[in-house]
């Protein structure tokens, strides 16, 4: 198997597989995952986001699965994976927002999924980005790159994810927090969370969710809330 070395990651690259993280998990599986390991993909014909939902994987887009050192599952993890994906795009003066849990987005708009696994001592970490074309959703709108700054290298991108990832996943979670806060969708305002509405306050140091209904708080990890 080959592979090529960017940005201090050993990246394996392929025109077009199933799953960039069905292939991380392979990999680990027979020995040949390593920390900051990447499979890239050109298209996948098998992509999936949370709860194995189909991930539309078109030629011309980012597709990537990170493999790194994970002695103990921590939540606080997919705030800084969301936070570097926010600023690399803001590097090429794009503005964009975090939808709780896993998703970026630029004027309200999906052009970025994230699905954080783990695997034996691994945690695996899928980012697809929209960069030339975008599918077509029936339950949300979504966006391509190509609409804000058109030419946009795939590779040029993945080595800017790199050293955002890098630098946020050191980070400490207090500043962390801070820039998510700053980039999160609807914070203050009502969401659904099971049924109901409730207003979306920010996380706290665990890495949980906070909202509030009437007067209780709510701490919520890894439940999926709608914006209304």
């Amino acid at each position: 198997m080959g592979y090529i070395n960017l940005a201090g990651y050993k990246v394996f690259s392929f025109d077009k597989i199933p799953s960039t993280q069905d292939a991380a998990h392979e990999l680990i599986a027979s020995g040949h995952g390593a920390n900051r390991t990447a499979v890239v993909a050109q298209a996948q014909s098998a992509g999936r986001g949370r709860h194995r939902r189909k991930w539309v994987s078109h030629h011309g887009n980012l597709y990537v699965s990170f493999i790194y050192d994970c002695d103990v599952r921590d939540g606080r993890l997919a705030y800084a994976v969301a936070v570097a994906v926010a600023e690399t795009l803001a590097t090429y003066g794009i503005a964009p927002t975090i939808k709780w849990p896993n998703d970026i987005l630029i004027d309200g708009k999906k052009v970025c999924g994230i699905l954080i696994e783990y695997s034996g001592p691994y945690v695996i970490v899928g980012i697809g980005i929209n960069i030339q074309t975008n599918p077509t959703v029936r339950e949300y709108k979504t966006t391509k790159l190509d609409n804000y700054t058109p030419g946009l290298s795939p590779n040029d991108l993945l080595g800017e994810l790199m050293r955002n990832l890098d630098k946020w996943r050191r980070t400490e979670f207090s500043v962390v927090r801070a820039r998510w806060m700053q980039l999160v969708e609807h914070l203050n305002k009502d969401v659904l969370y099971q049924g109901a509405p409730a207003e979306l306050i920010g996380i706290n140091e665990n890495g949980a969710l906070i909202l509030r209904r009437d007067t209780r708080y709510l701490l919520v990890y890894g439940d999926e809330i709608t914006m209304l």
